[in-house]
């Protein structure tokens, strides 16, 4: 049986367990930083129906190819070649406004276009059905 003092320290414990946020897989930005780059090879090289092929299948339910193709080319086409592009920060979500909830991890990049010099890419990936970080979100600002 419990004394008065132990059961103290016990509900401490529980407390401060069950407060402590969830935090993401250790790896899960580097994982998710890794897939965007590789989508992004995709979108700078102008393989747009290859990226929406890679894309997560949420983006792929929300967005058809074709009108993904056309957005993308309309977005991208004003802003020239990519010049170069510097991580800014990942911050790892489990809920944004106007998804499901799940495994994100929002990515922005310092970016510089041959006709844009001073941009932000905003990139967010998330953990598909497969296991696997794709690309589910994509802004240029």
């Amino acid at each position: 049986m419990l004394n008065k003092g132990s059961a103290k320290w016990m509900l401490l414990a529980c407390l401060i367990i069950f407060s402590t946020p969830l935090t993401a897989d250790p790896d899960a930005k580097a994982s998710a930083r890794k897939a965007t780059l590789e989508w992004l090879a995709l979108v700078d090289s102008e393989q747009y129906s290859e990226s929406w092929n890679e894309a997560a299948s949420l983006f792929k339910v929300n967005v058809a190819r074709i009108h993904w193709e056309s957005a993308v080319r309309s977005a991208r086409r004003p802003l020239g070649a990519m010049q170069s592009r510097s991580f800014l920060d990942a911050v790892y979500e489990t809920e944004l406004p106007g998804m499901p909830d799940g495994k994100y991890v929002v990515i922005r990049y310092q970016a510089s276009f041959e006709n844009k010099a001073d941009a932000v890419e905003t990139i967010t990936p998330m953990l598909d059905r497969d296991g696997l970080w794709r690309v589910a979100g994509y802004f240029v600002r």
